[in-house]
């Protein structure tokens, strides 16, 4: 689509609004830029005359941002985070393409990381780059190629590619346990500490529902991701619900160990999501190929194999 050029001002202009918006002063964003002060109203008044909006109050020594002006700054500053990110990328990698991937942190360091270097390997012109994202985002306003994301593909807009379910399971510390009586029944969970991820607000419920047990007044110590919570279980602070193939170290090493074997199969799904432009873009179509064959095993839990 040809964009008309009175939309496209002149990257010196924007970057001299971007600041002193940010700064609220001409004249610290004629410092932060090695400009002069006259220099940088003179850009902001060219792009204030360009767009033919009035972007900021002047007001005797002092400027502000008018309502339309600091709309604009937040979209420009996105934009520019977003042209510096691919200008760094190309930078990087200026033979082979750079895949930005957002992911969840226990999930990428505990499953993704320590199979990436094959992946590499097999791909030895691209490179990935990785950022941890706890929550669901918005790929217009990021500059994530994908995302791995658990629970249900809901993120508009994004394909997705069903990666694998998880096993669930209470695990604590053995001398977390060795202070309690025997635990019998899932009922009996309910007098000793509870550890919550803050991800999955309602995991807790689920498997005392899923074991016929009551789920109300179900508290305890919240956290915001799986591998401090396992730590908290291994240090002995509660009982942790944890997802078995992320922790298997902890399992196999004894420091963690079930407070009562019920598993249970989680509601969710870990995803790959991307946006839709971005389908075909090699480094992307690469790994959704290589992701895909690695989560296999994954995916026979699923099918009760």
């Amino acid at each position: 689509m040809l964009i008309p050029r009175r939309f496209l001002p002149a990257i010196g202009l924007l970057t001299a609004f971007e600041a002193a918006a940010r700064t609220a002063s001409f004249t610290a964003a004629a410092r932060e830029l090695s400009l002069t002060q006259s220099a940088v109203s003179r850009q902001i008044r060219a792009l204030e005359e360009q767009i033919g909006v009035v972007l900021f109050h002047r007001e005797r020594q002092t400027v502000r941002l008018t309502p339309a002006g600091e709309a604009y700054a937040r979209d420009i500053r996105d934009a520019l985070r977003r042209i510096a990110a691919a200008s760094l990328n190309l930078r990087a990698n200026p033979q082979g393409g750079t895949l930005n991937l957002a992911i969840l942190p226990t999930f990428g360091t505990r499953w993704l990381a320590p199979r990436l270097p094959g992946f590499l390997a097999a791909h030895p012109e691209m490179r990935v780059n990785l950022a941890t994202r706890l929550v669901e985002f918005d790929f217009r306003l990021d500059t994530m190629d994908a995302a791995l994301h658990f629970g249900a593909p809901d993120w508009p807009g994004a394909h997705h590619l069903r990666l694998a379910g998880e096993t669930v399971m209470p695990m604590a510390s053995p001398d977390f346990l060795a202070r309690y009586e025997a635990i019998g029944d899932p009922r009996a969970l309910m007098r000793l500490p509870l550890l919550h991820v803050t991800s999955r607000p309602d995991a807790w419920e689920f498997w005392l529902e899923a074991n016929d047990a009551p789920s109300d007044g179900v508290t305890g110590m919240l956290f915001d991701q799986f591998a401090t919570v396992a730590e908290a279980a291994v240090a002995g602070l509660g009982v942790a619900l944890l997802p078995l193939f992320l922790f298997e170290r902890e399992i196999a090493a004894g420091s963690l160990v079930p407070a009562l074997a019920r598993p249970i199969r989680s509601r969710g799904h870990y995803h790959l999501v991307w946006p839709g432009e971005r389908d075909a873009y090699p480094p992307l179509a690469a790994f959704r190929e290589w992701i895909a064959a690695e989560t296999a095993p994954l995916r026979t839990e699923d099918r009760g194999g």
